[in-house]
């Protein structure tokens, strides 16, 4: 008998003894007064063994016969090595038994007959413990969301949470997560608080080179050559786990900032990002928690580290003759008072492009100045299109001229090769 089972009997006896009413045996056994005495009526008949189920003991009807079994266990041996699903399938087509997966499992597995795929156990997994100074770590990722519910388009909020505390340190709403968020990022945190000491990141192409370089060109990504000059040691994540601190802000923001954001009326990506920092600010007060060590670890900037020289798209550019240079689709013209009595043509300079847009061109030390290169004088050629008819005032808009039907442009002369070659095209 089961511990129930035994615990029902007692009850019974106590009832029949007048210990207890059948109400209150009831009660103690958890079912019905009438289930009580039906159960009473057992027991008096079969003793406490009638308290057992009574179907415990037999096979099941619906058991896979012997016969199939022993049929199954030798195919299985002739087959040689297969995996339960295969071997299932195989069954049914070339052998005509139907049998499902977790019943021929059951079957092989009772006679000692494992499966030749070894699945490895899953690996373990510990908590680990936040580090002990603010500053000493930080997170970063880039979560992409439907953040305004439809209002707007979907974007990507690149953020990045203190591993000793908790708080957001730095966000910002972007269309796509890329390079120039995660140094905006980079901007907030070591304008607001300091430089970390290390950041905790994923494999995303904003930090890791995905495609080969050029020869001479640095093994780095913009952000990741913005981490060296800054001194922040960069650490690559395994696995999202590794870094579920700021998988799990992501889960926190996708439930209640899309709610404020629904609530603020944001409808855009400037109205997310106008109402991010105030939320931020109440997030930080109702989730971060103090760190064990009050001595933050923090880094102040270095003495003449100017951030607008580090945060920003570094490209290294061949002067051309005429002293223009070319970044992406936009020509930067090196003025004469600019270059002075040196002559830059054919020499590689650095040009920085900054967040806003605006781009600066260097020679060490020296900013040199530049200006909107005139138009490429390719694209000032004339065109093969139509010309316009002389006028003083432009011609208004009309259909084209389509020739009549009897134009001599549409005749065709009988003796003429396409009046030829149509009759012989009828005539096939």
């Amino acid at each position: 008998m089961t511990v129930r089972e035994q615990q029902r009997a007692r009850v019974l006896w106590r009832i029949g003894n007048g210990e207890l009413t059948v109400t209150e045996g009831a009660a103690l056994m958890g079912l019905s007064e009438r289930q009580v005495w039906r159960l009473r009526r057992i027991v008096g008949d079969a003793g406490p063994a009638g308290l057992a189920h009574g179907n415990r003991g037999r096979r099941s009807p619906r058991r896979t016969p012997s016969p199939v079994r022993d049929a199954i266990l030798a195919i299985r041996a002739a087959y040689g090595p297969i995996n339960d699903c295969h071997f299932r399938e195989l069954l049914a087509e070339r052998e005509g038994i139907e049998i499902s997966r977790e019943c021929l499992r059951s079957v092989l597995r009772a006679a000692g007959v494992a499966s030749p795929r070894r699945r490895r156990p899953p690996a373990y997994r510990s908590r680990r413990p936040r580090l002990a100074m603010a500053g000493a770590l930080l997170q970063l990722d880039g979560s992409r969301h439907d953040w305004l519910e439809g209002r707007g388009p979907w974007l990507t909020l690149v953020g990045a949470i203190d591993d000793a505390t908790g708080q957001v340190v730095g966000a910002v709403f972007r269309d796509h997560e890329d390079s120039a968020g995660y140094l905006a990022v980079l901007d907030q945190v070591a304008t607001r608080y300091g430089l970390p000491r290390a950041i905790y990141r994923d494999g995303h192409s904003a930090f890791e080179v995905t495609r080969p370089r050029r020869s001479g060109e640095p093994d780095l990504t913009q952000v990741g050559r913005a981490l060296v000059e800054l001194g922040i040691a960069s650490i690559a994540a395994g696995s999202p786990q590794a870094k579920g601190r700021i998988e799990r802000l992501w889960g926190t923001f996708q439930d209640r900032l899309v709610a404020e954001l629904r609530l603020a009326g944001a409808g855009d990506r400037d109205g997310a990002s106008a109402f991010l920092p105030g939320f931020i600010e109440r997030h930080n007060v109702r989730f971060g928690v103090p760190a064990e060590d009050p001595e933050p670890a923090w880094r102040a900037l270095p003495d003449g580290l100017d951030l607008d020289r580090v945060l920003v798209f570094k490209y290294r550019r061949k002067v051309a003759k005429d002293h223009t240079v070319r970044v992406g689709a936009r020509v930067l013209q090196l003025p004469r008072r600019a270059t002075g009595a040196a002559n830059y043509a054919g020499k590689l300079i650095e040009v920085h492009e900054a967040l806003d847009g605006s781009i600066v061109a260097w020679d060490g030390q020296r900013r040199l100045a530049t200006a909107v290169a005139p138009a490429d004088p390719g694209q000032l050629r004339a065109h093969d299109d139509p010309r316009a008819a002389p006028g003083l005032v432009p011609a208004s808009a009309r259909l084209p001229w389509v020739p009549p039907p009897d134009h001599p442009w549409k005749r065709v002369r009988s003796d003429s090769r396409l009046a030829q070659r149509l009759s012989d095209s009828v005539g096939r």
